[in-house]
């Protein structure tokens, strides 16, 4: 089965249905393909807000947002990037407003905005109240925002398909090739379908589901970025994954940090706001790779609650109106998974894999880049979790991926529009483009005996949280290493139960599985390769950060006998490094 259109991007969070509207508003022809219905994409589950320095509530600036995005990244961060992100959160936010997004208001009538971690006034002078919010369901609002919006535009929708594979016309994406379309596999049926156009957006999110403890849905396999290292394009800054503190102990759900922006309190076995020892100048609204590995010394210094591995979040102190009308969402998650009432008793926290800063290179166009040289890749571009532009670096702050997925996922379609108007060709995808895709799924669907997936699956979650969590050192590290080359042997006899068509999630879920043994496999290499701590890369071998030898951004192309790492600089203009104190 063959569609054609001009412009198509995969996933249906909140950069796709941004770049998608824009396509639309040009008069791009547009496709929309997500293996979910788009109001479930994971843009839906961010909480707390989208910063943007509006200065409703009190003075503030782009600069300082750009200032705070850069140190809380550790330097790291690509400060064009940066000052992109900053400048351009004011004019999205107010768009997302014109565009119908029920934000919470000031008495006044303006758009209310609370403190964030990380986020100062002054450069770095005490916090500032930036993250624009509705109650604690911001991501949602915008998600379903946008989706009503690229319905009344004419946007085209195919809902659970699921891209199987990327289409390159001249030759493969990381040899000079141009994007040409995908391959995906319609879920209700099984049929492939290949769909050409002349410009490729991936926005499929990111892969926490590699770790044993996630806030990320079990639909987060890093499907895009492992498509991509696949077709020979590499991946920045794997390394860098943060950790959120708030996660529902033994589950991962996120407790916003909303919480902590309203005034809650983290508290360890002795009833102490630990924060203090760590962070005097922002306690708990410090950066999270802070208040993680915070976390994480209180529990292994044995004042975890009861001697556990796990600390409380308590908001008993804010009161009702402030917990029922500004945190409905956590203190409903609260309540849910774990029993607990958040009104009258503190709640279980631990760390939880949250958020890839690297993934698929891009430029500030959101176009993606080949090499250390930003070779452009004709016709692909990448934004949101998925992408690496860079603007979070070593370490995300709070609110920046709302604003990083719509600023880029706006400029992202704006260049697709550009892109069509000049007149670019149709790409020559030939009638046997869906083979490989189609070889590589029926060979799988045949194999009944073998490894369990699930098993697989529960295995690498384990190895990489064990290995590559909130500290590590070499010898963990290459632990990592082999392990996934481990399984990844293992993965070669995995099995596949269900024989049929019709919705076949076993099928699909084994290739999901591939996906996270790709960005595994380079998240454990490049962390073995850096030898220093930046962000949320803290190694105890080497706990010192080391700007004259790794003030760079890593690249990790995929090898024959593991990935093959290279570099390239960070790009910086307003912010010399310096030492990180908060």
């Amino acid at each position: 089965m063959r569609i054609d259109h001009d412009a198509l991007i995969v996933g249906a969070g909140g950069a796709g249905l941004y770049a998608a509207l824009e396509l639309s508003r040009a008069g791009v022809d547009t496709a929309v393909l997500t293996k979910l219905y788009p109001t479930r994409s994971h843009t839906g589950t961010a909480q707390g807000g989208i910063c943007a320095a509006l200065g409703n509530l009190e003075e503030d600036r782009w600069e300082w947002h750009m200032f705070d995005t850069v140190k809380g990244g550790d330097y790291l961060v690509d400060q064009d990037a940066a000052e992109v992100l900053a400048r351009e959160a004011i004019e999205t936010v107010v768009e997302l407003e014109h565009l119908g997004l029920p934000f919470n208001r000031t008495p006044d009538g303006r758009i209310d905005q609370r403190r964030f971690g990380g986020h100062t006034r002054n450069f770095g002078e005490g916090p500032v109240r930036r993250s624009c919010y509705a109650a604690d369901r911001t991501g949602h609002m915008i998600l379903q925002t946008l989706y009503q919006q690229c319905l009344r535009a004419g946007v085209r929708f195919y809902d659970e398909y699921h891209v199987v594979d990327l289409l390159a016309d001249g030759g493969d994406l990381g040899d000079g090739g141009r994007a040409a379309g995908v391959v995906a596999y319609r879920v209700a049926d099984g049929t492939l379908v290949t769909m050409a156009a002349r410009t490729v957006l991936l926005a499929t999110g990111g892969f926490g589901r590699m770790f044993r403890i996630t806030s990320n849905a079990w639909s987060l396999a890093g499907d895009g970025v492992a498509l991509a290292y696949r077709h020979g394009i590499p991946l920045e800054d794997m390394e860098f994954y943060q950790f959120h503190p708030t996660g529902i102990y033994g589950i991962g759900i996120l407790l916003s940090e909303a919480a902590r922006g309203e005034g809650g309190y983290l508290l360890n076995d002795d009833g102490e706001r630990f924060m203090e020892r760590y962070a005097p100048g922002l306690m708990e609204l410090a950066p999270r790779d802070i208040v993680s590995r915070a976390e994480h010394l209180e529990i292994r210094d044995g004042r975890g609650i009861g001697g556990s591995d796990y600390l409380y979040l308590d908001v008993r102190h804010l009161g009702r109106a402030v917990i029922e009308e500004k945190l409905p969402d956590i203190t409903g998650f609260a309540r849910t998974f774990l029993g607990v009432e958040p009104l009258k008793e503190p709640v279980p926290i631990q760390p939880t894999a949250h958020y890839a800063m690297g993934g698929i290179p891009t430029d500030v166009r959101a176009r993606v880049v080949r090499d250390e040289l930003n070779t452009v890749v004709e016709g692909l571009y990448a934004a949101g979790e998925c992408a690496c532009v860079s603007v979070h670096g070593a370490n995300r702050l709070g609110t920046n991926s709302l604003v990083d997925l719509l600023v880029f996922g706006r400029r992202a379609g704006r260049d697709m529009a550009a892109y069509c108007r000049a007149g670019t060709a149709r790409p020559d995808v030939p009638d046997e483009a869906a083979d490989p895709a189609r070889a590589e799924l029926e060979a799988l669907a045949s194999r009944r005996s073998g490894e369990s997936p699930a098993l697989l699956r529960k295995a690498l979650a384990d190895l990489m949280m064990d290995n590559v969590g909130v500290f590590r050192d070499g010898g963990t590290l290459r632990t990592a290493v082999a392990g996934v080359r481990e399984l990844r042997e293992r993965y070669a006899r995995v099995r596949v139960s269900d024989a049929g068509t019709v919705f076949n999630t076993d099928l699909l879920g084994v290739c999901e599985l591939g996906y996270l043994l790709d960005c595994a496999e380079a998240t454990a290499a490049a962390a073995l390769a850096r030898t220093e701590s930046r962000g949320a890369h803290s190694r105890e071998d080497f706990p010192e950060r080391d700007d004259a030898r790794w003030l760079t951004h890593s690249l990790a192309f995929r090898g024959d006998g593991g990935p093959v790492l290279r570099h390239k600089p960070v790009t910086i203009t307003r912010f010399a490094p310096k030492p990180r104190t908060y």
